[in-house]
């Protein structure tokens, strides 16, 4: 069965943003590898509206080749688009999710493959009600940010994690890896 794995950047506050943060070479390369290792990656529409941004790496690539690179791999995975607003998309690897989350999840986990990375913070908080997340991959970026969305909000339930590894970066950076732990 294939894990479903939330990845996301957020800051020392909690403030899961995507423009929050100091991404660098090392960071984007971490994430390069990171697509390479799945079979899809779900996004809510604003997450999938703001990594539209790296399509522009494509026909204009960077003077950095990590961003190059990223924009490649970020590319080339397909992308599950969670909305009730956006009816298509122009994205040629993204299609629009036909059922609810849960059932699309659910089937996802039970076909064969690679793992699914989920990007979003609303689809993140769904899926944690829900309780399929098998894995979190939390990258801390070593700042406050003081204003935005923190991610772990209108949950109710205590869920407890197990911290199973960690990878720290030059810039101090810290991804840490956390399973579910069955109470």
């Amino acid at each position: 069965m294939r894990k479903i794995i939330a990845a996301l950047n957020m800051t020392i506050d909690g403030i899961c943003d995507h423009t929050a943060g100091i991404p660098d070479e090392e960071i984007h390369q971490h994430y390069t590898e990171l697509l390479g290792q799945g079979d899809a990656i779900l996004y809510g529409r604003t997450t999938y509206q703001l990594m539209e941004f790296w399509r522009t790496f494509l026909e204009n690539p960077s003077e950095e080749k990590s961003m190059n690179d990223f924009a490649t791999a970020i590319d080339k995975i397909p992308k599950i688009v969670f909305s009730r607003t956006i009816k298509n998309v122009e994205w040629e690897s993204a299609t629009i999710a036909k059922r609810d989350l849960k059932d699309e999840v659910l089937e996802l986990k039970h076909q064969p493959g690679k793992d699914i990375f989920v990007g979003s913070r609303s689809l993140i908080i769904q899926l944690i009600q829900l309780e399929l997340i098998d894995e979190f991959q939390l990258c801390i970026h070593p700042m406050v940010e003081g204003k935005g969305l923190p991610l772990f909000e209108n949950l109710n339930d205590r869920t407890i994690f197990k911290l199973v590894k960690n990878k720290t970066f030059k810039s101090g950076a810290i991804i840490l890896y956390y399973r579910p732990k069955n109470e």
